[in-house]
């Protein structure tokens, strides 16, 4: 998605992954892979949009910044789900390495979840410093 030419590095099969004809089960196994990662980021930021428009909507202006927070959290897990659907992308491919041999490449998604898990946690330290400061 983000590298040049990646249809001419990755391979499956040993076809280029811009001209590989995939079998059924692999169609299967890509769909099912991008319903649960790629459509549950998405899913997750739509809450988060929809959640943000509600408070912004409903309450009153003292509540605004809690809404924008929302806003920003969202972006935050949609642009996650760039990354996670970059790296979801090359788990099917082998890449050809430097020395010109085919390398099969697995990576699991923990950098995404670090980034998750960090961006989360910064965002519900702003929501328990928006709510204190509710108070004053």
């Amino acid at each position: 998605m983000f590298e040049p030419n990646a249809g001419e590095n990755y391979r499956l099969r040993l076809h280029r992954a811009r001209s590989v004809i995939l079998t059924d089960e692999e169609l299967v196994e890509i769909r099912a892979s991008q319903r649960t990662f790629e459509g549950a980021y998405i899913r997750t930021a739509l809450g988060q949009f929809s959640f943000a428009l509600v408070i912004l909507k409903i309450f009153t202006s003292e509540f605004y910044s809690i809404g924008a927070l929302f806003a920003i959290y969202g972006s935050g897990i949609l642009i996650t789900s760039l990354l996670r659907r970059q790296q979801g992308n090359k788990q099917f491919f082998s890449e050809i390495g430097q020395d010109g041999l085919n390398q099969k490449k697995f990576r699991t998604s923990g950098n995404v979840v670090v980034v998750l898990t960090a961006l989360s946690v910064a965002a519900y330290a702003c929501l328990m410093g928006l709510t204190l400061r509710l108070g004053d």
